[in-house]
């Protein structure tokens, strides 16, 4: 067993320190009672505990002044120590500088936000914080919150309808869809009418394997059903298939635009009514008052507004 395991912690009191502090200080026990703001029978009682606990008279009286002992003057230099490194490492909180940080940045994102603005986020925090790391969670609506205390999210960017009450959110924007489809595969010989577009095939961006839509509702108010033949999670995925074949993908816009690609795909405004989504960012409220989760809210919100 350990020194420190054979001590009975529980009968030091760190204020037994501050009383060795000023009695070392002043060398009177009334002069260190008045700086500390306590009674001169306090602070006589205290010694008396410092005595008992220390093993050594520590101070003896010497006409009107108290004198340190060997022992006192030998420990005096460790206990100033101490309580330095109280006072500035556990009582005072350092102001967060980006620049000096070498932690890691934990954001999490769905399959979307992370597709269009991790690069943009990746980039901006290591322009402010050059030592730091990010690291990127995938998540959706239905697991940000275990995933937030899991993996200790300082952040998570994107469409969450609900909102957990344990959780604050800021909005960003709004994103809106468009039709995305290889137009020589295509062959539009006019117009794409709800008509037209309900005989066509369908690919869906489907976080949860689902192989129907809003769309579908939609389209049935008209009388109308479309075929849909491919669901993946993967935006990718549904992009490659679009070239060359005969299909089309309802998709977030800025999916759409994205650059990087050489498909020569094209979009289309859908002949139906397609609900826009909300996009933004949430935190947990213990992080709220966090230096670091504003650095990087305030971050992300100039990522997007530049995008």
């Amino acid at each position: 067993m350990s020194n420190s395991e054979n001590i009975q912690w529980r009968n030091i009191d760190l204020n037994l320190l501050v009383t060795f502090s000023y009695l070392y200080r002043y060398r009177s026990v009334s002069a260190a009672a008045e700086k500390s703001f306590i009674s001169q029978s306090a602070m006589s009682h205290s010694l008396a505990r410092l005595r008992q606990l220390l093993d050594d008279p520590l101070f003896v009286r010497k006409g009107h002044k108290m004198d340190p002992t060997e022992h006192a003057h030998h420990i005096a230099p460790t206990i100033s120590q101490l309580l330095n490194t109280i006072t500035n490492n556990l009582l005072i909180k350092s102001h967060f500088e980006p620049v000096n940080y070498s932690g890691v940045c934990r954001i999490g994102l769905t399959d979307y936000a992370e597709f269009i603005f991790a690069p943009a986020i990746y980039d901006r925090i290591r322009e402010q914080a050059p030592n730091a790391q990010i690291s990127f969670i995938n998540v959706n609506r239905n697991n940000y919150v275990s995933l937030t205390e899991q993996e200790k999210l300082d952040l998570v960017i994107g469409s969450m309808p609900t909102l957990d009450d344990e959780f604050e959110s800021h909005f960003l924007y709004t994103e809106k869809h468009v039709c995305l489809a290889d137009p020589e595969a295509l062959a539009l010989q006019g117009e794409l009418t709800k008509e037209v577009f309900a005989g066509i095939e369908h690919a869906l961006v489907s976080p949860d394997g689902s192989l129907s839509t809003q769309v579908d509702r939609k389209l049935a108010e008209h009388g109308l059903s479309r075929r849909v033949t491919l669901a993946s999670r993967n935006f990718l995925t549904v992009r490659n298939l679009l070239k060359q074949r005969r299909l089309i993908a309802i998709v977030p816009e800025k999916m759409a635009q994205a650059e990087g690609f050489d498909d020569n795909l094209t979009t289309f405004q859908p002949p139906v009514a397609v609900a826009d989504f909300d996009i933004a960012m949430l935190w947990h409220i213990s992080r709220s008052s966090e230096d670091k989760n504003s650095w990087l809210r305030e971050l992300v919100e100039g990522v997007i507004a530049s995008n």
